[in-house]
């Protein structure tokens, strides 16, 4: 059994694991995206195998339904489950943190082995290459503000790599409420997988 929350906006739908950062999809009904949600379970797995994980998630179990709003019809998991607010101890911060780090190493191999220019259509809106990749990274520099981090934009890959370092380790760390930050770092560990999962699925479906 997995847990999964829903977060259900005017238009679409998005099921997120609470236990595996990252993994969320979103549809167009709830049935819809939990199934979505199953079907990318094996792609999810080499991102929990890079980090050294064993995914055998089983079933999915809905244990929250969150109302979400444009920014979950836009495409974006933007409501905080209540279950974000629950103390975490350094443990699981450190384990999820390993996923994040294990889906940015993909991120950039995948990156790495791609052309410039993606296939268009639907699917990203066709961003090539160098934009996605910049997106990408650009994002996470707002999110980490979200969590206290701050950097100024970035003039060179160290600065993104010291930017992540950064991030990492305040997202790493215990938590207990209340929170003292815009978003508690459970959530925020969540968006910043997912964010970097999904473009991670996009340029290899694109390419």
């Amino acid at each position: 059994m997995t847990r999964i929350y829903l977060e259900r906006g005017p238009k679409r739908v998005f099921a997120c694991s609470l236990d595996w950062p990252g993994w969320c999809r979103v549809a167009k009904g709830e049935e819809a995206a939990i199934d979505l949600l199953v079907r990318y379970a094996p792609r999810y797995r080499v991102i929990a195998e890079r980090a050294g994980l064993a995914f055998d998630p089983g079933d999915p179990e809905v244990v929250a339904v969150v109302p979400g709003g444009a920014t979950t019809d836009f495409g974006a998991p933007g409501a905080i489950p209540e279950q974000d607010l629950e103390p975490v101890g350094e443990d699981v911060a450190r384990r999820e943190v390993g996923l994040i780090r294990a889906a940015w190493q993909l991120f950039d191999e995948v990156a790495g082995e791609s052309p410039e220019e993606l296939a268009k259509g639907p699917r990203g809106g066709g961003r090539d290459l160098t934009k996605m990749v910049n997106h990408v990274q650009d994002s996470e520099r707002g999110y980490a503000r979200q969590v206290g981090v701050r950097h100024k934009p970035y003039t060179s890959r160290a600065d993104v790599d010291a930017m992540r370092a950064e991030l990492a380790e305040v997202l790493a760390r215990p938590w207990r409420p209340p929170p003292e930050t815009a978003w508690p770092p459970a959530y925020a560990r969540r968006r910043v997988a997912w964010h970097v999962i999904d473009h991670l699925w996009e340029i290899e479906d694109r390419r």
